[in-house]
């Protein structure tokens, strides 16, 4: 049994008494409302203007687009005015109308609709993140049955909300039943799936003297806990807070041209002024002076640039979902690219996350007896049939490895389980017991028992006893499975990044050195509650390393908050693990976490080659219009020249060719 440690007290806000107050639809943002109907706009007026409709008509909807999606921008702008800095928002706008003010109406409201997508998409992805956040909350339980001594001294039970309990507090866990409390069991006896805490993936025996958390889900047991710690200090609370803190303290990740975005913006305005201005004073003509400016004006235009980092990060996008790995936007396929390490959780994420059974063992002089000859096809079969009323995980597993192995699984009579140690039933006249190394009895007749048991759980396994007629027969050991390709997915994440990744889990000791070793992992660090895992990925990053943490369950979400990128194993990851992270394997194939890693290297190679070519069009069109007389035209066709050619550049990681590249880099590429 895991021991856990109780982590330093972080303040959460109670639950809120009505969960559905704050789930709305995406369609109660404005980003999204006004980026939708821009888009609609440009799009009619796209289809207008090529198809001889008058004049007015395709213009009337192209300004209706400049005024609906660049309101926002506009707004952002103007606030960023007031406090005395330019951004890339207002730049965009003040080229759209400078395009619109020459006749290049198009090239600005293309800017438009680029710059309120990618507002909308930056307000759904913190909107859906907020949503989930609070939505972990649900997994404790709104009521819980507190127990109060009455007047006569008999024990009577009272059913209140969960916020209401305090610290020293006793509270009844019916079979089950989600623990509606940090506590301490002071009675009974059980086995409690705390998966969402720990990340253990086998329930856990609990007995008087253990620690429980809220939100974990009780088993066939009856248990009396003492509460130790109010909702609002909880571990599930404090698993809130501490993806609320990493999510608004991680710094948003901008792409390249967003880097430079205060400078250039400030030298294009100032020069933009310049070229207009400065004429006059010689007398020069206003309308040549206008043209010359609004000349510069769409030259220097970032259009280019803007689509030079686009177009191969949305292709990349694209291809990666086509293959089962969902990247939220195009600033994670950048964070995505430059990640320098990796971090596994283990259960559900290097393993299947369910046990299975991985060896019998037959004890001394096990054959004797009624038995016959007892061998470990027969143990097998007869701890089947014992178990096979049972709903215990473990116990389904035996079940399963007995089917799996042809063996007859012989019907049970007077079927028995007793909560936290295991069955009991009679199979073709024998008592077949099937329970915890608890059962066996002090002494040196169960000595070999003792010594198989304590052998196979320090390799990592979760042992159980078979007796038969009350003889302890064999052992079975159990385990979680690693996940087909986690080896060579380690193998080649250490190739990619140049650093071997570390294991980060909630399970004890032994289960993560067996997992390390048999992947391939050489840093392990075992028993973190979800604190200690946001501890370990921080430590990581203050020394040099931009972390991509992969994970699955709600104990993982405050580390995947944290991390450069987080990566959710999506088939078995928790709804919260999924809103948090960054990227979603939606397959489940562990094999496609280097694939992308590989594919979005390559599309940040082709943006920064974009880019130098990109700058190069402006460099040479900019000198040209500042120290020469550039005609209008030219301008127009050399600015839109290197926007088709980064665009084209970029849309070449849409074939599949790009995936095939990236996730088998030694396969010959057509």
């Amino acid at each position: 049994m895991t021991e856990l440690r109780t982590p330093p007290r972080i303040a959460a806000a109670p639950p809120a008494p009505d969960a559905t107050s704050w789930r709305s639809g995406v369609w109660s943002l404005p980003e999204v409302r006004w980026a939708t109907a821009a888009a609609g706009l440009f799009t009619a007026g796209g289809l207008c203007q090529p198809a001889g409709a008058p004049p007015w008509l395709w213009w009337g909807l192209y300004l209706a687009c400049y005024a609906v999606g660049g309101w926002e921008p506009g707004l952002a702008g103007l606030r960023a005015l007031r406090e005395r800095t330019l951004d890339v928002d207002l730049l965009m706008v003040a080229a759209a109308i400078g395009a619109a003010a020459i006749g290049q109406i198009l090239d600005g409201a293309l800017l438009i609709v680029i710059f309120a997508a990618s507002g909308a998409l930056e307000a759904v992805a913190t909107k859906r993140t907020a949503d989930s956040v609070r939505g972990l909350l649900d997994l404790a339980p709104e009521r819980a049955t507190r127990l109060t001594s009455g007047e006569d001294g008999r024990t009577a039970e009272e059913e209140v909300e969960a916020s209401e309990l305090r610290a020293g507090e006793v509270i009844l866990v019916r079979p089950g039943e989600r623990i509606g409390a940090d506590g301490l069991v002071v009675a009974g006896h059980s086995d409690v799936d705390q998966a969402s805490i720990t990340g253990e993936g086998l329930p856990v025996d609990k007995q008087a003297g253990d620690e429980v958390f809220a939100g974990t889900l009780n088993g066939t047991g009856v248990l009396r806990v003492r509460v130790t710690h109010p909702a609002a200090e909880s571990v599930i609370a404090r698993v809130v807070a501490l993806v609320e803190q990493a999510s608004a303290t991680k710094a948003r990740t901008q792409l390249f041209i967003e880097k430079v975005e205060q400078r250039y913006s400030v030298a294009m305005v100032a020069t933009t002024l310049a070229l207009f201005a400065l004429p006059l004073l010689w007398g020069v003509d206003v309308r040549d002076s206008l043209l010359r400016a609004m000349t510069f004006m769409i030259v220097a235009s970032p259009c280019a640039l803007v689509l030079a980092t686009m177009p191969p990060l949305l292709a990349a996008i694209a291809t990666a979902g086509r293959h089962g790995a969902l990247v939220k936007s195009a600033v994670v396929m950048e964070r995505l690219g430059t990640a320098t390490r990796v971090a596994f959780d283990k259960t559900g994420t290097l393993t299947e996350g369910r046990p299975y059974l991985s060896e019998v063992r037959l004890l001394p002089g096990a054959a004797a007896g009624r038995t016959g000859d007892l061998t470990e096809q027969r143990l097998l079969a007869l701890a089947a049939a014992a178990e096979q009323p049972s709903e215990h995980p473990l116990g389904r597993a035996v079940v399963k490895a007995a089917s799996a192995a042809g063996l007859p699984i012989a019907p049970a009579e007077e079927f028995a389980s007793e909560p936290g140690r295991g069955v009991r039933a009679r199979v073709g006249g024998l008592i077949v017991e099937v329970a915890g190394p608890a059962c066996l009895p002090a002494g040196d007749r169960d000595q070999a028992a003792r010594d198989v048991v304590d052998g196979l759980q320090r390799g990592g396994h979760t042992a159980v006893v078979v007796r038969i007629d009350g003889t302890a027969a064999g052992v079975l050991a159990l385990a979680d499975r690693i996940r087909p390709g986690a080896a060579d997915t380690v193998t080649r994440l250490t190739a990619l990044t140049g650093t071997a990744p570390v294991l980060l889990t909630g399970d004890n000791a032994p289960a993560a050195a067996r997992l390390a070793e048999q992947a391939g992992i050489g840093d392990v660090r075992a028993g973190l509650l979800p604190e200690d895992k946001v501890s370990a990925v921080a430590g990581l990053q203050d020394r040099g390393a931009r972390v991509a943490l992969v994970g699955d369950g709600v104990n993982d979400a405050p580390a995947l908050a944290a991390a450069h990128v987080g990566i959710a194993m999506g088939r078995a990851g928790s709804d919260l693990a999924l809103e948090t992270a960054d990227a979603v394997i939606t397959r489940d194939e562990l094999t496609a976490v280097p694939a992308v890693l590989a594919l979005a290297r390559r599309a940040r190679r082709i943006m920064i080659a974009n880019l130098a070519i990109a700058a190069a069009f402006i460099t040479v069109l900019v000198v040209w219009d500042l120290f020469g007389e550039l005609p209008l035209p030219l301008g127009v066709a050399g600015h839109e020249g290197s926007t088709v050619i980064v665009a084209l550049n970029g849309l070449r990681l849409l074939r599949d060719a790009a995936w095939h590249r990236a996730a088998d880099p030694a396969r010959p590429q057509k």
